[in-house]
């Protein structure tokens, strides 16, 4: 399950760059900023992308419906180097 929440905090912070990342993922804060639409510091069930939506409930450790940049930085990182699989589809 670990897993699956890595690969997808990967693939969010991918799809949420407009550039490539040489050095991997882009950081949580870069993520925050381009997610978080109205600006307050979280993002929201309506505000989030990618394949991040499949896994809102987990990355949102306190189960308050946001997810904060300090939840962000906490979520998994993939290992340098690795591809993962594409999201699913719903």
């Amino acid at each position: 399950m670990k897993k699956l929440i890595f690969y997808s905090i990967f693939l969010l912070r991918i799809s949420t760059s407009s550039a490539q990342h040489p050095d991997g993922p882009p950081k949580p804060e870069i993520v925050m900023a381009k997610l978080d639409a109205n600006k307050d510091g979280k993002i929201s069930k309506v505000e989030v992308k990618g394949p991040l939506k499949n896994h809102f409930q987990i990355v949102d450790l306190n189960k308050d419906g946001f997810i904060t940049l300090e939840e962000l930085k906490k979520a998994p990182r993939p290992p340098k180097g690795h591809k993962p699989s594409p999201p699913k589809k719903n």
